[in-house]
């Protein structure tokens, strides 16, 4: 055993469950012990206390893979492995991270001949029994000794897998990958919230993500998952109108800046998610205030 996984949330956990499925046998930490033990005993894995007891369980050379939150929590992961961790061991971030953080880590770790890879992962809750798309960067070993596990992992052995390139680029083809997706998702809401607010029509937007679902040049698992959620509930009032943003977007949208690659799709993409968590309300008051102002127009109290 060779292989170990920290952080078992849902991309974590279910990617430690799908290697278990295909007969790989793995080493568990969470911080919460009783989520490693239960993912243990379902996939038959080990479940370690701590990241000392994980990397002793594992056979040199060694595979940690992270699936932690960037930031702060792999920061302080990748520091707290470094004195732990031998020459020829090989440290994966797996979870979403700013491909610059990988480069400055794999520099770090290379002062100490262990080498570093970035894979970006999608696919969602949905990986486990479909597979992940996977992406990742890092140094041709790496990628030969993350072959058989990208296999598993992956729809099948010879799709859905790619080794991008150098440390970094897996990384950042994820983050192009998210900025896109947030331009398809909210091409999707305008053009249903067009639909569903059209008067005189009463148009029934789940039949039409159905629809759409078959021979369409729109369809897509997008489309997929709304025409799902869409044929329960197509009002969506328990909904709160919130859409949180990963930092991917984030990221995508400055790296534009810094090429000077025009994005406007992600970008406002990336802006109407800023305005349903509230940060637009200040500027609308603003608006509202300045219209009253010029022309006598009312002003809706809170």
């Amino acid at each position: 055993m060779e292989f170990g996984i920290i952080g078992l949330g849902r991309m974590g956990g279910n990617m430690a469950r799908r290697l278990g499925r295909k007969g790989i046998r793995i080493a568990l930490y969470n911080r919460s012990r009783d989520v490693s033990d239960a993912i243990a005993a379902e996939a038959g894995h080990l479940a370690c206390g701590t990241p000392e007891e994980l990397v002793a369980a594992l056979q040199a050379p060694r595979i940690v893979w992270l699936m932690l939150p960037a930031g702060k929590a792999t920061e302080d992961a990748v520091s707290a492995l470094l004195p732990l961790l031998d020459a020829g061991d090989l440290l994966v971030d797996g979870a979403n991270a700013y491909y610059k953080d990988d480069q400055r880590r794999a520099a770090l770790l290379a002062d100490r001949q262990i080498d570093y890879a970035d894979a970006g992962v999608s696919g969602g809750v949905w990986g486990l029994e479909n597979g992940y798309c996977i992406m990742f960067g890092g140094s041709d070993v790496a990628a030969a000794r993350l072959k058989p596990y990208m296999e598993a992992l992956a729809p099948s052995p010879t799709t859905g897998w790619l080794h991008t390139g150098p440390v970094g680029s897996g990384h950042f083809v994820k983050m192009v990958h998210n900025g896109i997706e947030y331009g398809m998702m909210q091409a999707f809401a305008e053009g249903f919230a067009l639909m569903k607010n059209k008067p005189g029509f009463d148009l029934d937007v789940g039949a039409i993500a159905e629809l759409w679902r078959h021979g369409s040049v729109v369809r897509s698992w997008l489309l997929d998952l709304s025409a799902d959620f869409l044929a329960q509930d197509s009002t969506l009032d328990a909904i709160e109108p919130f859409v949180a943003d990963s930092g991917e977007g984030r990221w995508t949208a400055l790296e534009s800046i810094e090429q000077g690659v025009p994005t406007p799709v992600m970008s406002l993409a990336l802006m109407m998610r800023f305005a349903t968590q509230g940060k637009n309300d200040y500027a609308a008051k603003m608006l509202a205030k300045m219209r009253q102002g010029f022309g006598g127009h009312a002003v809706k109290e809170a």
